[in-house]
C-alpha cells in the first residue's frame, strides 16, 4: 500500500469513528477484511448453487438490514475519502466454483466499505473510551463478527 492509501484509510477511521490507526492495525484490518468477504462470498456461493447458478448475483450476499443501512453511510463518507476504489483493489477474492456477475463486482466495494464501516463504530460500542485500537480491542471486535457474519 502507498503512503496516499496509507493516509485515506487513516482519515476514514478517524471520519467513520474518531480512531487513530496506525500501520499495525491496517494489517489487522486488511486480514479482517479478507476473511469477512470469503466468509460472505461463500455463503453467497451457497446460495447461487442452491438456486442452480454458476453466477453469484447482488441478492446472493447475505447482507442484512443494518449491514445495508451502513453501507449507505459508508458512501456518503466515500464522496469525502475516496477509500472504495482501494478496498476494491486490495480485498482478495477467494477461488469459487461461481462467477460474480458485473452487478456483484460493482457491489462488493460498497459492501467492504459498509463492513469497514461497521467494524470502525464496534470498536466504539464495545469500548466507547478507545482511540487506538490495541490487540485486545481487535480480538474483541472480531469475535463479535464471528458471532454475526
Amino acid at each position: 500500500m502507498v503512503v496516499g492509501e496509507v493516509t485515506k484509510f487513516e482519515r476514514f477511521f478517524r471520519a467513520a469513528a474518531g480512531l487513530d490507526v496506525d500501520k499495525q492495525d491496517l494489517k489487522r484490518y486488511y486480514d479482517f477484511l479478507n476473511q469477512k468477504v470469503y466468509d460472505l462470498l461463500i455463503i453467497a456461493q451457497a446460495a447461487a448453487k442452491a438456486n442452480r447458478r454458476d453466477v453469484l448475483e447482488p441478492y446472493d450476499l447475505p447482507v442484512t438490514k443494518g449491514l445495508q443501512e451502513i453501507m449507505y453511510v459508508f458512501r456518503d463518507l466515500d464522496q469525502e475519502i475516496e477509500v472504495a476504489p482501494v478496498l476494491d483493489r486490495l480485498t482478495a477474492r477467494p477461488p469459487l466454483d461461481v462467477t460474480l456477475s458485473e452487478e456483484t463486482q460493482e457491489r462488493l466495494p460498497l459492501v467492504v466499505g459498509g463492513l469497514s464501516m461497521a467494524l470502525a463504530r464496534a470498536f466504539k460500542i464495545i469500548d466507547p473510551e478507545t482511540k487506538n485500537p490495541q490487540t485486545r480491542d481487535w480480538e474483541r471486535v472480531q469475535q463479535l463478527f464471528e458471532l454475526l457474519l
